[in-house]
């Protein structure tokens, strides 16, 4: 009797029929979840890499001689690659522009005189105005499309809920991608370039 309880004690200790099943069972929830996270990686750059081409070829076509509507019609553009991907994308574009490529790639504030010394532009401090907009420009350029020869900066920000439900798993993930791209490109000499006056000096916000 005991004799055959060792044997099916010792027959049990070598039946590995099972085992690969409870291997799995541990890594299976870990290979998923490189899995799920692999896909959503994927589908985010997949965006990018299509922001990015439709963003450069819009700029393009913005640079043109065209009215507003034609600006429309090249939004409507991007807004639709964008929600061919993602319907549910919120899509922000802004057109910034500056006299020149070289000052849109300084994208340098207007020059103030910090007399709080907490280097914002603010307490009625005097400041120049160099585009007469009359607003103080952190970046020194002007909302936008601009004149002739002007440079704009086009940018599209895209976003959207996550495709997976990854911050259901992974704590403190966010909810939600955002996705920008921009691109620097001067107007088409389509007309005598807008004579800019001269700096206005004038005080930040009170």
């Amino acid at each position: 009797m005991r004799g055959q309880r060792h044997s099916v004690i010792r027959a049990i200790g070598h039946d590995e029929r099972g085992a690969t099943l409870i291997e799995f069972a541990f890594v299976a929830p870990t290979f998923c979840l490189m899995l799920v996270g692999a896909f959503d990686i994927g589908h985010t750059l997949y965006m990018r890499s299509i922001l990015q081409g439709v963003v450069q070829k819009a700029a393009r076509d913005s640079a043109l001689e065209n009215g507003p509507t034609s600006q429309n019609t090249i939004d409507t553009r991007v807004r639709d690659s964008v929600h061919s991907l993602n319907r549910n994308a919120n899509v922000t574009i802004t057109r910034r522009f500056y006299r020149s490529f070289s000052e849109a790639e300084a994208a340098q504030a207007e020059a103030f005189t910090d007399t709080n010394g907490n280097g914002t532009c603010d307490a009625s401090e005097p400041y120049e105005d160099v585009n007469n907009n009359n607003v103080w420009d952190e970046d020194g350029a002007d909302d936008g499309q601009g004149g002739a020869k002007d440079s704009v900066v086009y940018t599209v920000n895209v976003t959207y809920e996550r495709i997976m439900p990854l911050s259901k798993i992974i704590p403190h993930y966010s909810d939600q991608v955002n996705v920008e791209a921009a691109t620097v490109l001067s107007n088409q000499p389509y007309g005598d370039q807008n004579q800019y006056a001269a700096p206005t000096l004038r005080n930040c916000p009170a």
